[in-house]
């Protein structure tokens, strides 16, 4: 049984899911694959502890302080690999930026694998499905680019500058897929 309420957010409306005791989801309202991770029936529930431990660390988080996300019970669904990625996206630090292909060469290493593919690294990032608290806003292209939020890239530049990110030499894409 999964369970979900609702957060009102500066970057709009967010829906929670949780599996009674962890946290299996956060979606940004109208984000690609919008609970696809979870196929079983939701039912409303405002009072699990992990919906208020969620809404509390959201609350500090646009309050412009650091919550970290091992803070919360988090257990987003997905294969060995997509948990090793979002493994990585939980230690990028708040305000610092990372890329595809940091994270690939970082897949690689864990995997024992001489390459790992940008690509794959950015589909699995692409399908987190723990938005802002498994930050994968902080991750951009190679070369600078602001492509591959599933949420949309005006809410990946919104939270970028909350955390005072560095935007120096980042670009919006001509084109892409999370655009």
């Amino acid at each position: 049984m999964y369970y979900t309420t609702d957060y009102a957010s500066p970057v709009g409306g967010i829906k929670l899911a949780a599996d009674g005791e962890r946290l299996v989801g956060l979606w940004l309202e109208g984000q690609k694959y919008f609970a696809g991770t979870v196929k079983e029936e939701m039912t409303e529930d405002r009072e699990l502890g992990i919906f208020k431990h969620t809404k509390d660390w959201l609350d500090r988080y646009f309050a412009g302080k650091k919550p970290v996300p091992s803070e919360l019970l988090l257990a987003p669904p997905g294969g060995e690999f997509r948990q090793g990625v979002w493994e990585i996206l939980c230690q990028i630090p708040y305000g610092q930026l990372t890329t595809y292909g940091d994270i690939a060469k970082k897949m690689a290493v864990r995997m024992n694998r001489e390459t790992m593919s940008a690509q794959a690294v950015g589909g699995a990032v692409g399908h987190n499905p723990i938005s802002i608290i498994i930050p994968c806003h902080r991750v951009v292209g190679t070369t600078g680019s602001l492509t591959g939020y599933a949420g949309g890239i005006d809410k990946k530049i919104w939270l970028l500058k909350h955390e005072s990110a560095d935007m120096e030499g980042l670009f919006m894409p001509k084109r892409g897929t999370a655009l």
